[in-house]
């Protein structure tokens, strides 16, 4: 994978977790598996990747009213976090993202803005080695709005006190696109598969 950089000079490097730092994809779709099971359902591989970077809740309402599902929200989250968290050591990071990372760490502030819970984000982020690289952590719970909104790519602008069009978005899924997009802020699309 080639990352194709826009022109400019940026302040500041917001980066999405899951899909973006972490090759974490096929295990977050293990992990809906495995918690869907309890209800017999399942959640279609052309949704997964469509509704990458939405909040796990959103994700379980939206699962329901697209496929007619009366899954609990609360419960189906819960399990789907808690069979990542089992998962978690098989992940590994996209190398060409963590190159950016490791070659980028102090010379500007690093933020992670993500749509999974924070301690989500820390567990990945220490399983890869990378956790002291980023100055703050946007989490689920961070942000009123989820992505698509830019709320959670403005909020972390603002906790590192930079201007959102200072900020360069490293992102895999389109709702993480149209985020940044919203916020004002130039962005690197990274493949979420392999082409």
């Amino acid at each position: 994978m080639i990352l194709s950089f826009p022109e400019g000079r940026f302040s500041a490097y917001l980066f999405d977790c899951d899909g973006t730092i972490a090759n974490s994809l096929p295990v977050h779709q293990e992990a809906w598996r495995i918690a869907l099971q309890k209800w017999n359902a399942s959640f279609p591989e052309d949704l997964f990747y469509a509704w990458g970077g939405i909040p796990v809740p959103k994700t379980v309402t939206m699962l329901n009213d697209h496929l007619g599902l009366n899954l609990p929200v609360k419960d189906v989250a819960h399990a789907r976090e808690q069979a990542y968290l089992n998962l978690i050591g098989t992940i590994t990071s996209h190398s060409e993202v963590e190159e950016v990372i490791r070659r980028q760490h102090g010379k500007l502030p690093m933020a992670v803005v993500s749509g999974s819970p924070r301690a989500s984000v820390e567990k990945t982020l220490r399983q890869l080695g990378l956790w002291e690289f980023f100055d703050i952590i946007v989490g689920a719970e961070d942000a009123k709005l989820g992505k698509p909104n830019p709320e959670p790519y403005l909020t972390a602008a603002r906790l590192l006190n930079v201007e959102p069009k200072s900020c360069l978005v490293f992102e895999d899924a389109e709702p993480g696109i149209e985020s940044a997009r919203a916020a004002g802020m130039a962005f690197v699309r990274i493949p979420q598969r392999p082409e």
